[in-house]
């Protein structure tokens, strides 16, 4: 991204399933809906077990500012409040419900009064909605913040990364509900600008966005290079308006919000109906999928009953949270769909094996395709030293892993995993400067104190 220069890899799209209209798959018998579904934190179970729940229903409060409701997008009956270990390897508190395939809507679903900026922000908390690209920051915090200081909100319509389509059918199937949602923002923050950011990959969308927002003022549909990363926050800042945002710093301060356009979306649903985000278009595909689709299914609904619908064409041998490149590896097929998940992508044996690393050669390609031109070659070697003031040198923590450098990498060197282990480092080695620092501090205090006294 540097030099005007873009970066990052020209991955193979397989889109498959970009003309496959969403199919509504039938109600599973259980779901299981994970309390720590956003950055942040978990939210808190307002149900017990033995409560009957309705869809649409509030089932556990936001566990903060940084935080985001869950509602149930099932009818039934809670059969227990469980703690599971999620794909993090972390332990999650988790709300199990046996469904009653009525599909009952709840009582208390109903447009919210949104009648100016903190009404709207409101509204989107209690929506639920957070980011929905993958990232899952939620969206009322991203939201809240001084209109006076928004030059421009970029919607994230990129869908960069390979087999995913769930936001190219929102793009599609939703337009006039994600165009409401830029007439709510261009209503509540008077933001001279919105602009759609699309990889030219997909062409249809560009042109029904630009078809149907011809009467938006300041909307415009801008066509991207389909160059991965091209949907990350900072990438498609620089690739729509031109702003760098500098290292530490969040698109606001650089007077730009980035929002995923199928969010837009939901927000934009909530508030015509007041139904929040109970359920997920997710991308099914993979190698070892029979029939690649695109499915409507419950948050909560398991990764077996969303490849059982699609059927499989083998066992599959590694299944993924998203896509390839940045897609998170499960455990196993028990792995719920969550509010961020927006495809479940299962390969087989050939797909899934990894081959082996080499030496490195220095071809430099990781950095030349890198979008923020790291070095991760000179990162893996300063980690596998225990160096902490060289990663903090060569600013690891600016990582994006997005994984460009293991995917150009010729002796296919795990770059983009000891990336992430290497931020982990730097945060000790961080923290432990900090605490020396106070230590020195207190020292010299104590020596000053002793001189004058």
């Amino acid at each position: 991204m540097s030099n005007g220069k873009l970066h990052g890899v020209h991955a193979p799209h397989r889109k498959n399933t970009a003309g496959f209209v969403p199919e509504r798959m039938p109600v599973p018998a259980v779901v299981t809906i994970p309390m720590s579904q956003n950055i942040g934190a978990p939210a808190v179970p307002v149900v017990k077990a033995g409560d009957e729940v309705k869809v649409g229903q509030l089932i556990a409060e936001a566990g903060g500012f940084v935080s985001a409701p869950i509602h149930s997008g099932v009818s039934g009956k809670v059969k227990k409040i469980d703690t599971l270990v999620n794909s993090a390897g972390k332990f999650d508190k988790v709300i199990i419900i046996e469904t009653d395939g009525e599909q009952t809507v709840c009582e208390s679903v109903a447009p919210p009064e949104v009648t100016d900026l903190d009404s709207f922000i409101q509204a989107v908390r209690d929506s639920g909605a957070i980011g929905l690209g993958g990232a899952g920051f939620p969206t009322s915090v991203k939201l809240k913040v001084d209109p006076a200081k928004v030059e421009a909100i970029v919607i994230n319509g990129a869908e960069c990364e390979p087999y995913i389509t769930s936001d190219t059918r929102t793009m599609l199937d939703d337009a006039e509900a994600m165009l409401d949602g830029v007439r709510l923002l261009k209503k509540f923050y008077g933001v001279p600008r919105v602009i759609a950011g699309i990889e030219d990959n997909k062409p249809e969308c560009v042109e029904k966005l630009r078809s149907l927002g011809t009467d938006i003022e300041g909307f415009e549909v801008m066509p991207l290079p389909a160059l991965y990363p091209q949907g990350g926050e900072k990438v498609l800042i620089y690739n729509t308006v031109g702003k760098t945002v500098p290292e530490g710093k969040l698109p606001i301060d650089v007077g730009v919000v980035v929002i995923n356009c199928t969010t837009l979306a939901v927000i934009a649903k909530y508030v015509a109906t007041g139904m929040p985000l109970v359920e997920k278009v997710v991308t099914v595909d993979g190698s070892a999928v029979a029939n690649p689709k695109n499915v409507i299914c419950p948050v909560g609904t398991s990764m077996k009953d969303l490849l059982e619908y699609c059927g499989l064409k083998c066992e599959p041998k590694k299944v993924l949270y998203g896509g390839p490149m940045m897609g998170i590896a499960v455990p196993d097929l028990s792995a719920p769909v969550m509010k961020n998940t927006n495809a479940v992508v299962a390969f087989d044996e050939a797909d899934a094996v990894e081959p082996p690393a080499t030496a490195c050669i220095r071809c430099g390609r990781c950095v030349n395709h890198c979008p923020f031109s790291l070095m991760p070659a000179a990162i893996e070697g300063a980690y596998n030293r225990g160096d902490g003031a060289a990663l903090k040198a060569l600013k690891v923590n600016i990582c994006m892993e997005c994984g460009c450098c293991a995917y150009i990498c010729p002796a296919r060197r795990p770059l983009v995993q000891v990336n992430k282990l290497a931020k982990a480092m730097l945060n000790k080695y961080n923290a432990e400067q900090k605490a020396l620092a106070e230590k020195q501090a207190a020292k010299a205090a104590e020596k000053e104190a002793q001189a004058n006294g």
